[in-house]
């Protein structure tokens, strides 16, 4: 395992903290390409909260930070709009 925690087996995240001057568009792209390798039998969100809870203390003001709490912000339900087509 390349990463420090379980929900991040690759360490992409924790090689993400670790660039220095790292842009929030590259942030995001490291992000989707982690979100991509979740399983999908296991929870996206529980997974961005675990690692907002670790490195969010260290790391309050970096690009990644803002990414994660951005993935694990609650998100209301898509309602169906529209009536029924004939």
């Amino acid at each position: 395992m390349k990463g420090d925690l379980e929900c991040d087996p690759r360490g992409m995240i924790a090689e993400a903290y670790r660039i220095e001057g790292i842009s929030a568009p590259e942030c995001r792209a490291i992000f989707l390409d982690w979100a991509l390798g979740v399983p999908a039998e296991e929870s996206t969100h529980a997974h961005s909260a675990a690692l907002l809870a670790h490195y969010r203390p260290a790391f309050p003001d970096h690009p990644m930070t803002e990414i994660l709490q951005q993935a694990t912000a609650d998100v209301p339900n898509p309602r169906r709009r529209g009536g029924r087509r004939q």
